[in-house]
């Protein structure tokens, strides 16, 4: 059974606990910093875009996770295939990046040695711009301008408790499939986006987590039949049992799914995380094939803090079917499916 959240009001109690748990389709409880009850280095707070198309993709982090904040900058070319991720790490700053309450509207800025990053939303509009003048090393910047057009559609709404601790909670939203427009320099090449075949994928996050998680997460957005498709898969932390974060998107509309599961090859007892994938649910509702290209890993080890991520990009092919009952075909759809585990 999918909870879906109707009444717009307070995400949290005066006793810092969600006041209910469930799916949405815009983000219709308030979030309040101040109404937690957690230590300020336990808050994770993060805004995410990912902009790709069929060559290329630009991946960008703005985030304050309390005890460290982190700007991060991922390009990828599918074509070579190449990516490269420069990550600037802050100390300490335990909310004072005044993340915006809400993804509707608001600046966020993120300002370094050598580098700048903008986030500047105003309802149905997103600019993305700044540079990073070390990005391939001394003499090698990049430089990105990007517009996301965020035109009304549904999204990903969730509010996720965790058993574990009741003041610990998750409050999310992905926004798929925004037309993207602009273009990113690096290495004397141009990386463009037009809105036709380029789309956004926002990834907004506010919440406490417990310590030790390992999450599954799984996006895409593009064209399908001459309309706007996308998907968001995700499951691996909290208790979902009142909603999971799985949803399809086709012209502007959710479609709500259940559980879904990433089967990864296994070799000598291990993922083989470029071999191809699978990803089903449990109303026969998704059949897709994986096939990856990237695999964009990082492994950060301080000893008490870990963290082990695996962001695989690659073409998904097969099926899904809408609440109506009809059924997408899908074919050689850019994305991505990643297994991250986190000691934080």
């Amino acid at each position: 059974m999918q909870h879906r959240m109707l009444q717009p009001g307070p995400l949290l109690s005066d006793r810092g606990e969600l006041m209910e748990a469930g799916y949405a389709h815009r983000l219709i409880k308030h979030y309040d910093r101040q109404a937690i009850k957690a230590s300020p280095l336990k808050i994770k707070e993060w805004d995410y875009y990912l902009v790709a198309n069929d060559y290329c993709a630009l991946a960008l982090t703005m985030a304050d996770n309390g005890y460290m904040g982190l700007d991060s900058i991922s390009l990828l070319d599918f074509s070579a295939p190449s990516q490269r991720t420069v990550s600037r790490m802050l100390p300490f700053p335990r909310g004072k990046r005044a993340l915006p309450p809400d993804s509707s509207a608001g600046t966020l800025r993120g300002i370094g040695k050598r580098y700048e990053m903008t986030f500047r939303t105003d309802h149905d509009k997103r600019h993305l711009y700044g540079h990073m003048y070390d990005f391939g090393g001394p003499g090698k910047p990049l430089l990105f301008d990007i517009i996301l057009h965020n035109p009304p559609q549904d999204s990903m709404v969730i509010a996720t408790p965790f058993p574990e601790k009741a003041t610990a909670f998750y409050y999310n939203q992905k926004i798929n499939c925004m037309p993207a427009d602009g273009r990113v320099i690096y290495d004397e090449k141009e990386y463009l986006f037009s809105p036709a075949a380029s789309f956004g994928v926002l990834d907004w996050g506010r919440g406490v987590w417990t310590y030790n998680n390992t999450w599954y997460w799984s996006s895409a957005s593009g064209v399908v039949e001459g309309l706007r498709f996308g998907f968001n898969f995700g499951y691996g932390f909290g208790d979902t049992t009142a909603a999971t974060e799985n949803m399809l998107f086709y012209d502007g509309v959710a479609h709500k799914l259940e559980d879904v599961q990433f089967h990864i090859t296994m070799v000598n007892g291990r993922e083989d995380y470029l071999a191809p994938w699978t990803i089903t649910d449990n109303r026969d509702r998704v059949r897709l094939a994986f096939q990856p290209i990237i695999d964009r890993a990082a492994d950060t080890n301080l000893l008490l803090l870990r963290s082990n991520q695996h962001q695989i990009f690659g073409r998904f092919s097969g099926t899904v079917k809408l609440d109506t009952g009809r059924v997408l075909q899908i074919n050689n759809l850019i994305g991505f499916a990643e297994k991250v585990h986190n000691k934080w």
